[in-house]
């Protein structure tokens, strides 16, 4: 659980709402169904044009990252992969047979696989690298969804206040509704704006940062993994993979 995440969407939203407070505008200012309308589905249907159905489905499983990224001790992979070494070194490449469906991730389970069968170091790399850059390119993609929800949230926020100022202009007669109209006209800004800024963009930069730790820790079984298939010495595969840690 990534607890400052959750302090700070916390945040967020207590600094729009005290600040509503605070100022004097009170919370029933923050509330224009209008300004919902217009900014948040908006946004929505915007991005559904923007991306194909399977990486706006992705982007919504990873999201979850966030608060709760993917399990990660680099350490205990480390001696995993020093114990794979040695069993390799003791039993040869077949003795890790054993431990491969005994895992949970399928790239280890793959690569360990591709170890056990025999293949060339080059062609694990090769078929490794392969499998990693295909789902960074789709995780970025997914992670771009929030991007784009970040960019056409606050122009759509400006389209909903410029929609409330004309409404406005039509009631100049009525000197009563001009100052009602002016401030629900610029909560569709504020939707735009803070959306942007307290949500979609800081949640795309997050899930930009798990996948590249996500990432990185794929490299590690790569060099691992190939180091045992290249029949190093235990001692050094932990030597050189303790590189990663930094």
């Amino acid at each position: 659980m990534d607890r400052l995440s959750i302090i700070g969407l916390f945040l967020a939203l207590a600094s729009l709402v005290g600040g509503s407070i605070l100022k004097g505008a009170g919370l029933s200012s923050l509330w224009s169904p209008a300004a919902f309308v217009i900014v948040i589905l908006g946004t929505i249907a915007a991005i559904l044009l923007h991306t194909s159905p399977a990486i706006f489905r992705h982007a919504f499983r990873i999201v979850r990252w966030v608060v709760r990224p993917p399990a990660s001790d680099r350490q205990l992979l480390i001696r995993q992969i020093v114990e794979w070494s040695n069993i390799a070194r003791r039993q040869g490449l077949l003795g890790l047979e054993p431990h491969v469906e005994q895992q949970d991730d399928p790239f280890v389970r793959k690569g360990l696989q591709l170890v056990v069968d025999g293949v060339e170091p080059d062609a694990i790399r090769r078929m490794l690298e392969i499998e990693l850059s295909g789902q960074e390119h789709r995780d970025l993609a997914a992670a771009k969804v929030f991007e784009g929800m970040g960019i056409y949230a606050p122009t759509l926020g400006i389209i909903g206040a410029v929609l409330g100022l004309m409404a406005v202009m039509k009631n100049l007669a009525d000197p009563s509704k001009l100052g009602h109209g002016i401030a629900a006209a610029f909560t569709a800004t504020i939707y735009g704006i803070a959306s942007a800024n307290l949500l979609f963009l800081p949640v795309c930069a997050k899930l930009k940062s798990v996948i590249a730790h996500n990432s990185r820790d794929r490299e590690m079984i790569i060099e691992g993994l190939i180091a045992i298939a290249q029949g190093e010495n235990p001692r050094n595969i932990e030597t050189s993979l303790a590189g990663f840690l930094g």
